[in-house]
């Protein structure tokens, strides 16, 4: 990746105290970023740009707190000592929000990606959209206050929703909870909050999460495939996040459907029970002869669970209708990786345990690969998600991260710039 003139720097919106100046600047903290920990000679080397330059702007970007320098090495070949730099964890905090129907997640994550505290709340099922909102500011509001972040260190708020989303941050038809249909939640969010505010789709902001805590390991397209309220997708494409033109792209249901040929003459690609899979696996695992044994399984969550165990288990019917649910995700996943001409499909979301991961990761990977194309041209690797059970609240935590961060030429149609 390389670097443009100093003089041909392009303009781009920052978040509170850094506001870079310079696409160069940005392709550092990136290259940065990637690294881990890099040094000065090195950073030169990968940006393209000269060593005065990348002096300049470090020099600019330790005066701002957001680099630190570690301990002097000596140069292997030369004898000169070297200081390499990396990123302040400290130096950026952003809060992550992930509004599931059922359950809230809030999370205040560090430059690193670390989560500094962590906040839940279950939702009732009559929850009206004035209350959610009310509820969300005052989680985000105590877990800030408990954390104890410099505010000064606040770049925003992302919110993860399952969608669809409005681009501006309205959220639409969302599964579970049609009294939220209209919320427009980012606006209301930013009222109460005083800082700026995102709202992605929950398998886009995974995807930008895996990408951000991924560094090197996830430098390259990806599709993450998210597995929570249904199962959904996000794009890393170009070393950017695809959003499409509404920021409803990924809508993986329909690509499984049509793949598996499931079309009304009507209404088009019919939803696939296996795509719900907290729903359906239950009873495709009880049309297979599965019985529950665990009497406190008794909501949707619990029994996803238990059967997900019982797979683990070795429980057989359990493990085909396991294998079922994976197949059809697969044929899905078939679908996006032939049409981007991508290698590497990720795997995660709440509902993805690691007692199934392993049926999961076979069954997908298998299909991906089956197409001579695939096996001669590009391999795809099936890898789980490098983040756990709160991949959507990181990774909406990662969207200000990304946003504020990552390199991009002004205009850019996936471009979301921080209100100031």
């Amino acid at each position: 990746m390389a670097g443009v003139p100093d003089d041909g720097d392009v303009r781009r919106a920052g978040a509170n105290q850094y506001d870079l100046g310079s696409f160069n600047e940005a392709v550092i903290i990136e290259t940065i970023r990637l690294a881990g920990i890099v040094s000065r000679t090195e950073i030169s080397r990968r940006t393209g740009l000269t060593q005065q330059s990348v002096s300049r702007i470090l020099r600019i970007l330790l005066q701002q707190g957001l680099l630190v320098e570690e301990a002097q090495e000596r140069a292997e070949r030369l004898g000169k000592p070297r200081t390499p730099v990396r990123l302040r964890s400290n130096a950026a905090h952003a809060v992550g929000i992930h509004i599931d129907p059922e359950l809230l997640t809030v999370a205040v994550v560090d430059l690193d990606g670390t989560i500094v505290r962590r906040e839940t709340v279950e939702l009732a099922d009559d929850l009206s959209a004035d209350k959610l909102v009310d509820l969300t500011a005052a989680t985000v509001t105590a877990a800030l206050s408990i954390s104890q972040v410099d505010l000064d260190s606040m770049l925003g708020v992302g919110v993860a929703v399952p969608g669809p989303i409005n681009a501006d941050g309205t959220l639409l038809a969302l599964p579970l909870q049609p009294a939220w249909r209209g919320l427009k939640i980012r606006y209301l969010l930013q009222e109460r909050l005083n800082h700026p505010v995102l709202v992605e789709k929950d398998g886009t902001a995974a995807a930008i999460g895996e990408r951000w805590i991924g560094r090197s390991a996830r430098a390259r397209d990806f599709a993450y495939l998210y597995l929570g309220t249904g199962v959904g997708s996000g794009l890393i494409l170009n070393g950017s996040i695809y959003r499409g033109g509404t920021a409803n792209a990924g809508e993986f249901g329909q690509i499984a459907a049509l793949r598996m040929g499931e079309w009304d003459a009507e209404d088009g690609p019919r939803m696939l029970p296996e795509c719900n899979p907290t729903a359906s696996l239950p009873v495709i695992a009880a049309g297979y002869g599965y019985v529950e044994t665990d009497p406190s399984a008794t909501d949707e969550a619990k029994r996803y669970r238990a059967v997900c165990k019982a797979a683990a288990d070795g429980d057989e019917a359990a493990v085909k209708a396991v294998t079922q649910v994976a197949r059809v995700i697969g044929q899905g996943a078939v679908g996006l990786v032939d049409l981007l001409d991508i290698d590497l499909v990720v795997l995660g979301g709440p509902a993805f345990g690691k007692e199934i991961s392993e049926i999961f990761l076979a069954e997908i990977g298998r299909a991906v690969n089956a197409h001579p194309v695939a096996r001669e041209t590009r391999p795809v690797a099936v890898e789980e998600s490098m983040l756990q059970t709160d991949a959507a609240a990181v990774g909406a935590a990662s969207t200000i991260f990304h946003d504020a961060f990552t390199p991009r030429v002004s205009g850019s149609s996936q471009a979301r710039r921080l209100p100031k």
